[in-house]
């Protein structure tokens, strides 16, 4: 019985947390409700890494991540756990466009990231050749997939290049800001990965997912934003961090990590902190840097993760100004396949997507342009002025919009989005693999599980919950290291 109540009552430790984007933040969260004595390291002067708020026209506005997965429970459970629960809101519209062919056509139902499930419905999107080739999948003997294969790869050899091209690729794209011909179809999209593997047309296996999810019969909104942003969830959880007896220094880069024999040193400029645990919660660079000393095998794992840099132009125009253009009513936005030969790969009409964005602003229509995918990098080094022409000059030749916006705003995230290629889990099990050789020492974020904010906390959870168990299991990792050593 004592020895059990003295077990109970040794603290479980001290986690240092690398990097304040949501999944660092997430971990933090994690660690503070188990009762983990926590330190959040940030290298820059802010928390959020890609979820963003800013103004245009003096609205405040995200200037990242818009929206969140809500058919997945992670993001939505860490609002409410926050605080933040009577501030979601589903999009108020989500009839979304497909801007080809030189016209706004609807976006096609029916589909699992733009891979179809009754050719019927791509009328407007797809040419008469490209029905044509979808009709023949039936005769076509079957694909394999092995281990893994390109979206792009498998949809073009079954139902033609040009569902790829202007469907997944707009669609796929959008998520990744990659190239549908080079995405995982396992990581990516996985429940087409495992629908495929049982064989048969392509067809069938989309209808065969989409059976199971009406069998599910998932209600609630598909998707959620925040009044007020995205971006306003991160400094939530921080403040919950900070309640919960939890340490968050911004400005704080670590330039090194090294084993000491009761566990970790976290070197920064300024210090030497000394950790039971660490969750290491950064981009590939940045963490394959941070392991190179301690493993060199993760390290050069990490190193051949690429990225796709782009770009967000936010603009604020007087309502009526462009009340006589009747393509921005009721539209959330169009995106934009490559084929095509345009700059902007996207638009979301904000001011009709998030109702809190209306009321905000009611003289005003905001909307947002994206740029850039991976390989395409050459956009982002444009002025900021350039960006804005050539985006009001994509947006005049879809909608018709010719009116100048009050104020703008460009946003750019370099190396913002791990790309996922063919064999990305099969690198990922690897890097995991050679982590785990290391005592107590996790990582986690959007190169691993997926770069949606719901995959990221996800990935958070885990690698925050295999810490606990491992410094609490571990005697000689939580015998009383302190929180600052040689400083």
């Amino acid at each position: 019985m004592q020895r059990s109540q003295q077990r109970a009552e040794t603290p479980p430790g001290h986690v240092v947390v690398i990097g304040g984007g949501i999944a660092g933040l997430a971990a933090a969260h994690r660690l503070v409700t188990t009762g983990v004595r926590v330190t959040l390291l940030e290298a820059t002067d802010r928390l959020g890494g890609k979820l963003m708020t800013g103004e245009v026209a003096g609205v405040q506005v995200d200037l990242g991540a818009e929206s969140m997965l809500a058919r997945r429970p992670e993001a939505v459970a860490l609002a409410d756990a926050v605080g933040l629960a009577d501030r979601l809101q589903p999009p108020a519209t989500a009839t979304a466009s497909l801007w080809t062919r030189d016209a706004l056509r609807p976006m096609p139902k029916g589909h699992v990231m733009g891979v179809p499930g009754d050719p019927a419905v791509l009328g407007e999107v797809l040419s008469p050749e490209g029905l044509a080739r979808i009709a023949e999948e039936r005769d076509l003997t079957p694909t394999p997939v092995g281990e893994d294969v390109a979206v792009g790869a498998y949809v073009a050899d079954r139902l033609g290049r040009e569902v790829v091209d202007r469907l997944v690729e707009p669609l796929l794209g959008g998520v990744y800001a990659g190239d549908a011909y080079r995405i995982s179809m396992r990581a990516a999209v996985p429940q087409l990965f495992e629908a495929v593997k049982e064989g048969g047309p392509l067809l069938e296996a989309v209808g065969r997912i989409q059976e199971r999810a009406a069998a599910r019969q998932q209600a609630g909104p598909v998707f959620q934003g925040i009044a007020g942003g995205i971006g306003t969830l991160p400094a939530a959880v921080g403040d919950a961090v900070r309640a919960g007896g939890g340490d968050i220094l911004t400005e704080t880069p670590v330039l090194g990590l090294t084993r000491t024999e009761t566990g970790w040193a976290v070197r920064t400029d300024a210090r030497t902190i000394a950790a039971d645990g660490i969750v290491l919660a950064t981009p590939a660079w940045s963490a394959g840097t941070l392991l190179a000393a301690e493993s060199p095998a993760a390290s050069a794992e990490l190193s051949g993760v690429e990225y796709a840099s782009m770009a967000l132009v936010t603009l604020a125009f007087r309502r009526t100004d462009i009340e006589a253009y009747s393509a921005l009513r009721g539209r959330s936005g169009f995106l934009v396949p490559p084929v095509d030969g345009h700059t902007i790969k996207a638009s979301t009409f904000s001011s009709n997507k998030w109702q809190w964005v209306a009321d905000a602003a009611p003289g005003l229509f905001v909307l947002r342009t994206s740029v850039g995918r991976y390989g395409e990098e050459d956009h982002l080094h444009r002025e900021d002025e350039e960006l804005v022409s050539v985006s009001l000059r994509d947006l005049a030749a879809a909608t018709g919009l010719t009116a100048r916006p009050v104020d703008s705003e460009v946003t750019r995230w370099i190396g913002g989005l791990p790309q996922y290629p063919v064999g990305h889990l099969t690198r990922v099990a690897r890097i995991r693999d050679e982590v785990a050789k290391l005592p107590a020492l996790r990582v986690c974020g959007a190169v691993y599980d997926g770069v949606g904010i719901p995959a990221c906390i996800a990935s958070a959870h885990r690698a925050a919950d295999e810490i606990t168990r491992e410094i609490i299991a571990t005697p000689t990792l939580v015998r009383g290291t302190g929180s600052e050593a040689g400083q």
